[in-house]
């Protein structure tokens, strides 16, 4: 017998606009009529997108008229003064650069130009847009400016805007190079076999800066150079900052305007905060010292203060400081929400900024800065779109180790009293990641909460933003000791009235799809079904499947080099314990292909692999690999489906009542 709540119910039943789902065509309609009639709709939340494209930062046009930023794929736009939108190029094509991330499109500091890398003629290449007047008239130009057939990376623009620095592999792995504007003359200034990166330039323009990482990506040197590559000299050394992202998370130091000073982002308190240190040498300083991580500094166009984000249990507000020193300004201090990505105007008055919620994608807003006054420049969200979602609860409870785990929880709107529901553990990927107040970690969650499903968002040990000894915690014991902040998670969703004790799942993407697999393989019986989403099931293979060198960094800090710490792989693969699997399992990942200018993953068999075994164990198992994906599921229509193939496994198994007859003694027939 089939249990069909009110929300179950109301899945079959195809709504006008946002409302209609998979089944029934979309008719026309209100938005905001529609949402007040039942779940939001797979194809309208994935729809649902922040006005600012992906984390990277707008970027004001060097007379203040215009603020920048990626939309949609393209370039757009909006006035200062009154927030009039347009869109200045509709494809920069910046989504294959790679999982380095693509730079965000950078002005130039005559106003001239807008650089930005691209892969739309082969690799990723650094590209030059201008959009000029002449003679009443805008003409727009789009040239390429390298021809390294290698990943550019890390753009910065020299003060006489003659020169563009960044980071490029062309030789095999990062160096630093320029390349000369608008001819394209491209130097080579660094060739050390360690990855360098990030560079930035003195106000001068007379020397440069970049980052050097050791062979681990945990330590990193500040290097001072000559435009020329000549004179090099280590202007501070931090130690002790894993940067998984080939050193994204530490960045480029940025040198004060009166080029005494840098700004850089250190862990050496055990916080992610921002220090200062003279650019001649000498010890470092916190900026703000803190408990807590900090993200996205900047210096104030006269040098006088620092903005920046600080993130306390997932909210992230926005602060300013004075560079020397004192107590931090709060300018935006939400109780739930993310402001980020904050940028100084160039004449100092005001500061732009992104914020979100969890059931609100990013707005793009101005606040200024001597009166807190806030201004909203630009939105995305359809109208109504807020009313369809419902803000998480934010919960603590007991796990091993005397630890208390923070976690998210998501409950189904309009629940009649006394009904229960599946629950549902939701684990991130990383495992060094967070879930915070930022939209994007809880909106295909939405999908699920509202359609019958208690879901809990658990920052289980290994995450991030809770200090580098949280951080750190499940080194070398993937998949147990972490797990036991997984079933703990399942303890507490059992306390809850309105939760089915017997009808619990598992899921995740990537390193939450490895923990899925490790819930199924090694707390047999507890779950009654599971998603594992990209995950790897045998560690041990890791370094021969991975697709990334950042992911084999990441696993070497974090279980050990390979193969002298066999045991800790061995230990941490799920795959060599498939036989004791009991959950009904569904393994998702995407069919493996790369970007152009890369290597095809060749099927990418890591999860294939997990599914095969509990196959050959002849275990209740489903697989599907979606076309035109890398190993992971990032494409529109591929989600949308993704979403329902995943409700159709949790309905399956979480919602369908099996009756059972009563067993048959031993030793009797059954009559």
């Amino acid at each position: 017998m089939r249990r069909l709540t009110v929300l179950a119910a109301a899945i079959l039943t195809a709504w006008a606009g946002w409302g209609c789902t998979r089944e029934a065509p979309a008719a026309e309609g209100g938005a905001a009529d529609s949402m007040a009639e039942g779940p939001i709709s797979a194809e309208a939340l994935v729809d649902l997108r922040a006005a600012v494209g992906g984390s990277r930062s707008p970027q004001w046009a060097p007379d203040g008229s215009m603020i920048t930023f990626v939309s949609g794929g393209g370039l757009g736009a909006v006035a200062t003064e009154d927030g009039a939108f347009r869109a200045l190029s509709d494809d920069l094509s910046l989504s294959g650069v790679g999982s380095l991330g693509a730079p965000q499109p950078v002005w130039s500091p005559d106003g001239r130009w807008i650089a930005y890398t691209s892969d739309k003629s082969g690799a990723p290449e650094i590209w030059l847009w201008s959009a000029e007047e002449g003679n009443g008239m805008r003409v727009t130009t789009d040239v390429q400016l390298t021809r390294l057939a290698a990943r550019a990376n890390g753009l910065a623009w020299s003060p006489d805007s003659r020169w563009i620095a960044f980071s490029g592999d062309r030789f095999g792995n990062m160096d630093i190079w320029t390349v000369s504007v608008p001819d394209g003359q491209v130097h080579r200034l660094t060739g050390d076999p360690l990855y360098e990166g990030y560079p930035s330039w003195t106000p001068d323009g007379d020397r440069l800066l970049y980052v050097r990482m050791d062979d681990r990506w945990v330590d990193h040197d500040v290097i001072e150079i000559d435009p020329d590559g000549s004179n090099p000299r280590i202007v501070v050394r931090d130690t002790g900052f894993f940067d998984y992202r080939a050193g994204r998370a530490f960045g480029a130091a940025q040198v004060a305007p009166d080029g005494e000073t840098i700004l850089y982002r250190s862990q050496r308190s055990g916080w992610l905060n921002f220090w200062l240190v003279p650019l001649s040498g000498g010890d470092p300083r916190p900026v703000a010292a803190s408990d807590y991580d900090q993200s996205d500094a900047r210096w104030s166009p006269d040098g006088r203060w620092i903005s920046y984000t600080e993130n306390r249990d997932g909210v992230h507000s926005l602060r300013v400081v004075s560079a020397d020193g004192g107590e931090p300004r709060v300018l935006v201090d939400p109780d739930a929400g993310a402001a980020l990505r904050p940028e100084w105007s160039p004449d100092g008055d005001r500061i732009s900024y992104t914020f979100e919620t969890p059931v609100r994608p990013a707005e793009f807003f101005v606040i200024d800065v001597a009166s807190g006054e806030k201004q909203l420049l630009h939105s995305e969200i359809p109208a109504g779109a807020a009313d369809a979602l419902h803000m998480p609860g934010k919960v603590r409870y007991p796990s091993t180790d005397g630890l208390t785990i923070e976690a998210y929880l998501h409950r189904p709107p309009d629940a009649a009293p006394g009904e229960r529901f599946p629950g549902v553990m939701w684990i991130h990927g990383g495992p060094t990641s967070q879930f915070d107040d930022q939209f994007r970690r809880h909106q295909q969650v939405h999908f699920f909460a509202q359609r019958g499903y208690v879901v809990l968002m658990p920052n289980i040990r290994g995450s991030s933003g809770y200090g580098l000894e949280f951080e750190d915690l499940n080194n070398e014991c993937w998949g147990h000791c972490d797990l036991e902040d997984v079933l703990a998670g399942v303890d507490y969703l059992k306390t809850l009235p309105y939760v089915d004790p017997d009808k619990i799942a598992v899921t995740g993407t990537s390193y939450g799809g490895i923990m899925t697999m490790a819930a199924v393989a090694f707390a047999p019986d507890v779950f009654q079904a599971a998603i594992s989403l990209s995950g790897y099931g045998d560690m041990t293979d890791f370094h021969t499947e991975v697709h990334e060198l950042q992911h084999i960094k990441l696993v070497e800090y974090e279980l050990g080099p390979y193969p002298e710490n066999r045991d800790v792989y061995l230990n941490s693969s799920a795959i060599f314990k498939a036989h004791q699997v009991t959950t009904p399992t569904f393994v998702i990942q995407g069919e493996g292909i790369a970007a152009d200018w890369r290597l095809e993953e060749g099927g990418a068999p890591a999860a294939l692999d997990f599914a095969r075994k509990l196959d050959q164990h002849y275990k209740i198992v489903r697989y599907k690999a979606y076309p035109g994906e890398g190993y992971y599921v990032y494409g529109r229509d591929n989600t949308i489906e993704k979403l329902h193939d995943m409700l159709d496994f949790f309905e399956e198994f979480l919602v369908t009542e099996i009756e059972y007859g009563e067993p048959t003694p031993a030793g009797l027939e059954r009559q």
